[in-house]
Parts: C-alpha cells; structure tokens; sequence
C-alpha cells in the first residue's frame, strides 16, 4: 500500500528566541507575518531593440512577525523586551547588548516532530500592545508583540 501525504496543519507550533543566558521557549496562540519579498526593479535604455522593460532582482524585504499569547500572571517579558528591562536607563537602544535576538518559529507534525522552522535574524520589538478590557467580555486577555528583522531563513527537517 503506498504511503499518503497530507498537508500539516499549522495548530502546533512554538516559539524560542534567545535571552540573555538561555533560550526560552514560549506558547503562542498566533503568528503572522512570516513572509519574504524581493523588489522587482525595471529598466530599459533607449537603445534596447525590445519593446519592453528588463526586471531585475532588487532588494529583498521582510514583514513584522506578529505574536500573540495570553497574558499570564507575572510574565512580562514583551514589556521587559522593549522597555530595556534592568537597562532601561541606558538612553540608547544601541547600547542594550541583549536588544536583538534570534527567534525561531517551528510548525510540528500531530506527534510533535518539528517539519519547519522560519529563523528571524537580529528582531527587535517594535510594539507591544496589551489587551483591551471589557467588563462584559467573556474573552481570553491577549497580548501582542510585534518584531521587526533583518532576514529570515527556513529550515525542513
């Protein structure tokens, strides 16, 4: 009988970046934004016989990777992340040596065996946004942080 692929589903997956001395590995209820983009620039000179442009491959571009979590009772790493934590007296974020970080995203199979990782190189937060109150919700509080990147490479396992 010969073996069936099937698509994974994209409900299981984690998270980890760097910080400071260890890796923390953290659950997410969502990530967007994990998406590579490369100009296309046109050219033609006026003595070019064909009667249209060249393209050419220009400068790749990167989205903000979006992450949302439950807020959870003492947990303020986001905060700490943008804010500087201990280093926010320092009035540069040039000067905060632990600013960016490496984060990994990694789908998994139904067995919890990684398939692919999207690695975002040298993100920073831009925005951390926290939940908004409701007195009659029935909602779970979600807070929000949003990365910035210099690239991303995808790795399958």
């Amino acid at each position: 009988m010969p073996d069936i692929f099937y698509p994974i589903p994209k409900f299981r997956f984690k998270v980890k970046w760097d910080s400071l001395s260890r890796e923390t590995e953290i659950g997410f209820t969502e990530v967007t934004g994990l998406d590579y983009q490369v100009d296309v620039i046109e050219y033609r000179d006026g003595i070019d016989p064909n009667l249209s442009k060249r393209k050419i491959a220009g400068h790749r571009k990167f989205s903000n990777v979006v992450l949302k979590r439950g807020v959870f009772k003492g947990v303020r790493d986001f905060y700490d992340w943008i804010d500087g934590g201990d280093k926010a007296n320092e009035k540069s974020l040039v000067k905060r040596k632990d600013y960016r970080r490496t984060v990994t995203v990694t789908l998994m199979d139904e067995a919890a065996v990684e398939v692919v990782s999207w690695n975002l190189q040298n993100a920073f937060p831009t925005k951390v946004q926290f939940s908004d109150m409701k007195a009659d919700g029935n909602e779970v509080s979600i807070e929000t942080i949003e990365l910035a990147h210099e690239g991303v490479t995808v790795s399958y396992h």
